[in-house]
């Protein structure tokens, strides 16, 4: 496994290292402590249309063209993503090409022109994204399930933003917040591949040191707490309806994450897992079926999700609530445990071999986490986890109150699936 080094410049902008000797690439990855939930309910979708901006054109480089053509005139990789909790912007290329990749991030950055007339043209196309996203369901129920969970907060609502918030965005709006939390303390750059350490020290201290920005970061906790489960139906003439059944789960620094981890691994984690087996496998009520987990700073959730027959939909969701029940009244043996584990230590494995997610651990975990866990402590926490501890967690997580169903299929009454959530 590959060891990384934390460097801090005097700027306060924390350098992460991770030499992969192996490889002829680099990814250089900047990531933001900026993301949806620090956004207010006029300006959503700020944050993701922000990284829409950082390609648009700077003062040496004033068009996406001039970017792009720079990126690709080296066969590399460029590009962003915008999370709950955090902005990360990336450039993965041959190694003996890494200047440029420092180059390039440093003057999006710090020198994006927000150009009034170009903000008024990427409004269209972010427009078009959430339209896109909205015609397709199985993006579409994740984002519904995420609003019934969280409800009317910055945790609830979607990452894109709405289509009346992201028209009314100025010139202003951005950076009035890029000032608020675009600063060198709230920003992290990772750098994984053929690298020499002391020669990355140097590129980010003459292309970051620059950063001057001294903002002030406010985080609102969200607390999870349900009484009833809930239920969400969206009407949509579909071939297949799509529905997102979960609870509340656990946060990055919660002791039972990695049980929970396991427990989805078990659940609904690859082709043997229980779900696949009994909704695809056993019954062919679906083509798509698994467990999703998700982690934040001060809460998560797991659940279950598929694309199933129109007139099988009960079926399919008492199939995953009887799953759920299973965790909690029969112990996980010892041979499905330990598959589970040794199924998440080889994904893990096979992850890291490429610089990019290398980088984007290491961005993910210092932002977020405050601290780096090593590939091989994360191993050793997943061969702790026992049938006690899957069964306690299911315990725990796995109560009627916390249920919550999302459907987007041609259902228009609700009640019918409200029943199935009642024991």
């Amino acid at each position: 496994m590959y060891k990384h080094k934390i460097t801090t410049l005097k700027n306060g902008l924390r350098l992460v290292t991770s030499p992969m000797p192996q490889v002829d690439s680099v990814t250089v990855m900047v990531g933001v402590g900026a993301g949806s939930r620090y956004e207010t309910k006029s300006i959503n979708g700020l944050f993701h249309f922000i990284e829409h901006m950082a390609f648009k054109g700077t003062k040496r480089r004033p068009s996406t063209l001039d970017i792009a053509s720079e990126v690709d005139a080296v066969g590399g990789e460029f590009n962003a993503f915008t999370d709950k909790e955090f902005t990360a912007y990336f450039i993965k290329l041959a190694s003996k090409h890494k200047e440029l990749a420092f180059d390039i991030l440093s003057d999006m950055l710090s020198n994006s022109l927000f150009k009034p007339e170009e903000i008024e043209r990427e409004k269209g196309v972010i427009i078009e994204e959430i339209n896109m996203r909205q015609d397709i369901p199985l993006t579409q129920v994740l984002v519904e399930f995420e609003r019934l969970l969280y409800g009317d907060n910055p945790m609830g609502w979607d990452i894109g933003g709405r289509k009346d918030s992201v028209r009314q965005i100025k010139q202003e709006d951005f950076l009035k917040y890029i000032n608020r939390l675009y600063f060198p303390k709230n920003m992290v750059i990772a750098v994984a591949g053929k690298i020499d350490r002391e020669e990355i020290s140097k590129l980010t201290g003459r292309y970051f040191s620059q950063l001057k920005r001294k903002g002030k970061k406010r985080t609102k906790t969200i607390k999870q707490y349900q009484k009833t489960p809930k239920t969400k139906l969206i009407y949509k003439k579909t071939e297949q309806s799509h529905f997102c059944l979960g609870v509340p789960g656990y946060w990055y620094s919660h002791p039972d994450r990695f049980a929970i981890g396991v427990l989805s691994a078990i659940l609904g984690g690859g082709m043997s897992s229980r779900l696949f087996i009994q909704i695809r496998e056993r019954r062919g009520l679906a083509y798509y079926v698994k467990s999703d987990i998700d982690y934040s700073t001060d809460s998560g959730f797991l659940l279950c999700r598929a694309g199933v027959r129109l007139k099988k939909i009960e079926e399919s969701i008492k199939v995953c609530l009887e799953e759920f029940e299973k965790f909690i009244t029969q112990r996980v043996e010892a041979k499905e445990l330990t598959k589970a584990k040794e199924m998440l230590k080889g994904n893990f494995i096979l992850s890291l071999e490429d610089s990019k997610n290398v980088a984007g651990r290491y961005v993910t975990q210092l932002i977020l986490e405050k601290k780096i866990r090593t590939p091989q402590k994360a191993m050793e926490l997943i061969d702790k986890v026992t049938p006690e501890d899957i069964q306690r967690v299911a315990k725990d997580i796995f109560k009627s109150k916390n249920l919550n169903l999302a459907i987007i299929g041609p259902y228009k009454d609700e009640a019918r699936f409200k029943k199935l959530l009642k024991k």
